[in-house]
Parts: structure tokens; C-alpha cells; sequence
């Protein structure tokens, strides 16, 4: 299967594109987490991987979406985002996913990452803005990787996505990238809609056949205004998915990648190991996307000289939300205990760094619910070289030893786990 997907990516992908590929996220991605390891040692987290949310408008009007797209358009600017990237190149970081919003209604988006070969960017994306001469842009580029999201057939993506003829628009945009031969993945978030649909062998086959590279499946997460639980899996469903997603890996020339598992099928929460936090449009620090809650700012007050790495390491909100994520559960505690959460966002008078200002009441109201954790049932990795990478890259860096994540410690879970 291995030799298999390296002739595909040999075949399929710009050479050059692969070498950037290969260098700037594969050799320094690798180096940027051994310096996380590293600063682990001495109680620092600096996160080797960054989530940058550079603008908040958007096209489509999703089912439970958390971001203010219908709010007045913020876009980062391109001397902030230069500002944020120099100095987590300082800290040896070389990675940012760019999200929004739809980063493609950025006026600027090239004007941001053009300076920045020597980075490698991964834009979620809903693909409706790559034309030709995108499509061809990205190719100049060569360390951009557009992640194109596909959220079920025709029907079913019209009603995830809130707006006429979504699936044909967004294949459109796939299809340029394929042609320029540019490395593509498609995402989809896992609902109970689009479940039997996406998560099956067709779909991956497809997705192959077309000359996508990488395929990442998400689950879907209540949250937001209009948080829409009945699209919420199953933990059967959770479960499954897992278990699909570890077989197409031994038996399928596609990369599959995932954010919640080490390689021996443990759960964990990518904030929690501190690997990843994300930024917001306004430049807000946010222990993940869906924690709209901050107490720094990548932007200097008028008495503020800190740098990027003294607000990450000495943010205590973010060292107390890792802390507590850490030892209540190897799952999403957004999800699972939303009362705990909620708590230490008062201990700490975070900012709602939301444009509506309600995300502390949404947070209350929520009910909670399973995540990725299902103790006595995970599912370890049939791949090897996923198995043995995992093991050395991605992983929980200790953050849950000694902690009891007993199901008993939290019933008011098990009353709502079916939801």
C-alpha cells in the first residue's frame, strides 16, 4: 500500500511541490515537534503547530457553525500575520493551517503567504473561490496545500451548507487543483447526515481516482449559536468511524490523517498536549477553535513588549485549560464537561472573543456528551509506519499520566451519552 501511494504522489504531484512537501513540513515539521518535546522537559509550551483564523466572513451559512460570518469582515493583515509567523519560526515552528471563515475571501491571502517559502500552509477551504489562475497560483507557491471540505452527495451538502448547488461549485474548485497537479486533500465533518454517504470505501476509491492526495474526516461539534446536537454521531457511530478510518490506512494509497489518536488508538485533545492552539481573526489566542476565549493577543497593548513566546508560555489561562483538559478526560472537554470549562473561564475573566459576545452562554447551555474517548474501546493503528510515526510525533507527551479518566468519576456523562 506504502509503494503503492508513493507512485501515485510520484505520478500525480508537482515535483517540486513534493520536495517542498517533503522538506519544509515533513524534515522540519518533524524538527519543530522534537523542540516541543524539548521545552515539555522544562514546563514550557510553545505549540509547534499553529491554527491562524485570518479572516471570518465566509460564503456559506453551515449548520452549527461557531464563527460571526455574517458579522463585519475582520481580515488579518499582512503585517500582523508576517509579525506572527517570524516569531514562531523564532520558536522553530514551520506549520500553520489556515482557517477562517473562508480564507479565500481574504483580499490578500497571497500577500500573506508569499514571503514565507521556507513555512508550509495548509487553507481549509470550501473550495467554491479556486479558479484556474488559483489553482496555478498555488502551484507557483509550492508550500501551500488547499484541504477542499466535502460534506456529503448534492442534497445533503445544500443543507449542510446553507446555499444552492455547494457539492458541483466545490468539486469545481477541487478539479482546478488536480489539473495544476497541485498536493490536495478533501475534508469532511461527520455528522449523522452525511454518515453513510462519505465514511465508506466508494467514497475513499473516488477521492483516489480523482487524485486527491489526503483525506482527514472530523467529527462533527455542537457549538456556536445554533449548536444543531441532532447532528451529533452516535458513540457507536464515533467508534466506527475510528475503525474505518484505521483499516482504509492499511489497505487504501491515500493518506488519512487524524488529530485525536495515538498510534495505539488512545484518545487525546490536540490543546490539551499542547501541539496546537489557534488565533482568531482579531489575533485573540484561543486554546482551540471552538474555546472562543482568550486572555492574550498576538497584537502588543500599549504597554505590552511581550513576544509571541512569553504570551504562550506564560498565559496561566491556557497552562490552567491544558491542566484541566488534561485530567478530565483523554476526549474533548468542551464536549464532555462544559460546567468545568465554563468555571474556569470565570476563575480566569476570559474574554468572550467572539463578535456576537454570547459564547459564555452557549457554553452553559450546552448538554454534554461523548467525544473521541471510549475507554476498553480503542482501536490501534493497522499501519505500521503510521503506528511507529505516531509514536514518535504525535502523541499525549505525558500530559495524562496519573490522571483518572474513570467513567464513574463523571456521571452526568453517562446520562447523555447517547445523544
Amino acid at each position: 500500500m506504502m509503494w503503492q501511494l508513493a507512485g501515485r504522489l510520484w505520478r500525480e504531484t508537482d515535483k517540486r511541490l513534493l520536495w517542498k512537501l517533503a522538506w519544509n513540513l515533513g524534515v522540519k515539521g518533524v524538527l519543530s515537534v522534537e523542540r516541543h518535546k524539548r521545552r515539555l522537559k522544562r514546563g514550557e509550551v510553545f505549540p509547534p503547530f499553529l491554527y491562524v483564523s485570518v479572516i471570518n466572513s465566509c460564503n456559506l451559512r453551515c449548520q452549527g457553525c461557531w464563527v460571526d460570518v455574517s458579522a463585519k469582515m475582520e481580515a488579518m493583515t499582512p503585517d500582523a500575520f508576517h509579525r506572527l509567523v517570524r516569531e514562531a519560526r523564532q520558536m522553530g515552528n514551520v506549520f500553520f493551517g489556515i482557517v477562517g471563515g473562508e480564507p479565500f475571501m481574504h483580499p490578500r491571502l497571497f500577500d500573506l503567504l508569499e514571503p514565507h517559502p521556507d513555512c508550509y500552509f495548509q487553507i481549509f477551504t470550501n473550495g467554491q473561490f479556486i479558479t484556474e489562475e488559483v489553482a496555478r497560483r498555488l502551484r507557483r507557491l509550492g508550500n501551500v496545500t488547499p484541504l477542499i471540505s466535502v460534506e456529503g452527495t448534492e442534497i445533503v451538502s445544500d443543507e449542510r451548507r446553507g446555499r444552492p448547488n455547494v457539492f458541483n461549485r466545490t468539486m469545481q474548485g477541487l478539479r482546478a487543483c488536480l489539473r495544476n497537479k497541485v498536493f490536495t486533500g478533501v475534508c469532511t465533518s461527520l455528522a449523522r447526515s452525511n454518515f453513510d454517504d462519505l465514511l465508506n470505501e466508494r467514497w475513499i476509491d473516488r477521492l483516489i481516482d480523482l487524485g486527491v492526495m489526503y483525506t482527514w474526516f472530523h467529527v462533527y461539534r455542537p457549538m456556536g449559536p445554533d449548536p444543531r446536537p441532532d447532528l451529533c454521531l452516535t458513540p457507536e457511530q464515533q467508534v466506527e468511524a475510528r475503525r474505518f478510518v484505521v483499516e482504509m490506512r492499511a489497505k487504501k494509497p491515500i493518506i488519512i490523517i487524524d488529530a485525536y489518536y495515538d498510534g495505539e488508538g488512545q484518545a487525546l485533545c490536540p490543546a490539551a498536549t499542547g501541539i496546537s492552539h489557534h488565533i482568531n481573526p482579531w489575533g485573540d489566542i484561543e486554546p482551540c477553535p471552538i474555546v472562543q476565549f482568550s486572555k492574550e493577543s498576538i497584537h502588543s497593548g500599549p504597554q505590552d513588549g511581550r513576544s509571541l513566546r512569553e504570551k504562550f508560555v506564560g498565559s496561566e489561562f491556557l497552562r490552567d485549560f491544558r491542566r484541566l483538559a488534561a485530567q478530565t478526560t483523554r476526549g474533548c472537554i468542551v464536549l464532555e464537561r462544559p460546567d468545568l470549562l465554563a468555571a474556569l473561564v470565570e476563575k480566569h475573566q476570559a474574554r468572550d472573543s467572539t463578535v456576537r459576545g454570547t459564547a459564555f452562554q452557549e457554553l452553559q447551555a450546552l448538554t454534554p456528551r461523548t467525544s473521541q474517548y471510549h475507554p476498553g474501546r480503542e482501536i490501534p493503528e493497522k499501519n505500521r509506519f503510521y503506528r511507529w510515526a505516531k509514536r514518535l510525533w504525535f502523541h499525549d507527551f505525558g500530559v495524562y499520566r496519573g490522571a483518572d479518566h474513570s467513567r464513574e468519576s463523571a456521571p452526568a456523562l453517562m446520562v447523555h451519552s447517547v445523544g
